[in-house]
């Protein structure tokens, strides 16, 4: 196997695996996990759950005011296990590249830089800890994991020349492509500030709030970022007129984004080309199906698997625009392979 290939398979492979560990990461915090193990990067002193009678004891002496819960901390720990798995990956892309620096289809920037952002994130799971689930944290988290998946699966698809588009593509429609990227971005970091701050069930009807189309809200406090230190946040600390402020903007940024990409997509399916029509489609029903979601979060009171697969269409929402700028931007190097789909 050439390192070419060895490179491509790895980055793909890298690319599912983050996939996994951003859902496992929402797992974790929607099943109030996330302090399962009070200090990083091992639980309670060990590199696995303390289990032995002696063991939990010892653990239970050493936090005292967080005593063990088994389950949790190894929901906490199994997702440590597979991100420290996915920055092995990484380091490899990097090494791999860098072996291969030459090559002149050889991406090097990228693959190092994803190496620097691992770091960061280990550094950011570190304080999600430490600083007991500070909101701010805890979305910059759940951003920076989004911001790997992302990129590793730019690489993926700029190495491997799947669902290469048409050169063809206004710029004006690669501008909207990308607008569509940040827009879904920007509504991803307010569903993780939502969730930071416990601000989920901040209404419980829809589409109205505590039967009213705009009840009390609090926007000063709502968006406040740091409160300082040595706060705990597991469960927030918001009053309910902030927290329902911090919903409310969710939810019109719910309609804005589906507003845009119905916009974005409608432009899309009249470009005429196989490719990106079949991934304005995927977009379309991603959107549908995260809307859906999220009101069945609001309507059943935040059931843990419809949470769950809330976040997951989130990440795949995010796939399927990165999809999309990639095939509107067809790589210089492969240009347009004789496999991809023919014009229509």
């Amino acid at each position: 196997m050439s390192r070419r290939t060895l490179f491509r398979r790895l980055a793909l492979l890298a690319t599912a695996l983050t996939l996994g560990v951003v859902v496992l990461g929402g797992y974790v915090r929607l099943s109030d996990a996330g302090l399962g193990c009070p200090d990083w990067p091992g639980c309670y002193g060990h590199w696995v759950v303390p289990a032995g009678p002696e063991t939990v004891e010892q653990a239970n002496a050493l936090y005292p005011e967080r005593p063990l819960e088994a389950a949790k901390g190894w929901k906490e720990m199994v997702h440590r296990y597979f991100a420290g798995t996915l920055g092995l990956l990484v380091l490899a892309l990097a090494l791999i590249a860098l072996r291969n620096r030459r090559e002149p289809s050889q991406p090097v920037a990228l693959p190092v830089f994803l190496v620097a952002l691992i770091i960061f994130q280990s550094i950011l799971g570190m304080w999600t800890v430490t600083w007991q689930l500070k909101p701010v944290v805890v979305m910059a988290h759940l951003l920076g994991g989004l911001s790997t998946l992302g990129l590793l699966a730019w690489l993926t698809l700029r190495q491997s020349g799947w669902w290469q588009g048409t050169r063809r593509a206004s710029s004006g429609l690669r501008w909207a492509a990308l607008i569509g990227l940040l827009v879904v971005v920007a509504q991803i970091a307010l569903g993780g500030w939502t969730s930071a701050n416990y601000a989920a069930l901040a209404c419980t009807d829809f589409p109205t709030c505590h039967q009213q189309w705009w009840p009390e809200a609090d926007f000063d406090e709502a968006f406040v970022l740091w409160r300082g230190l040595g706060a705990n946040y597991e469960y927030g600390v918001l009053d309910n007129p902030a927290r329902v402020a911090i919903q409310l903007t969710h939810r019109i940024g719910a309609v804005v984004t589906a507003a845009y990409l119905l916009a974005l997509a409608a432009l899309v399916l009249r470009s005429g080309h196989v490719v990106t029509r079949g991934l304005a489609w995927a977009m379309l029903g991603l959107l549908a199906l995260q809307f859906s979601l999220g009101i069945a979060n609001v309507l059943l009171s935040l059931p843990l698997p419809v949470a769950v697969a809330h976040n997951a269409g989130a990440a795949l929402l995010l796939l399927s625009l990165i999809t999309l700028n990639h095939s509107l931007r067809p790589p210089p190097t492969l240009g347009c392979s004789p496999t991809t789909p023919s014009e229509a």
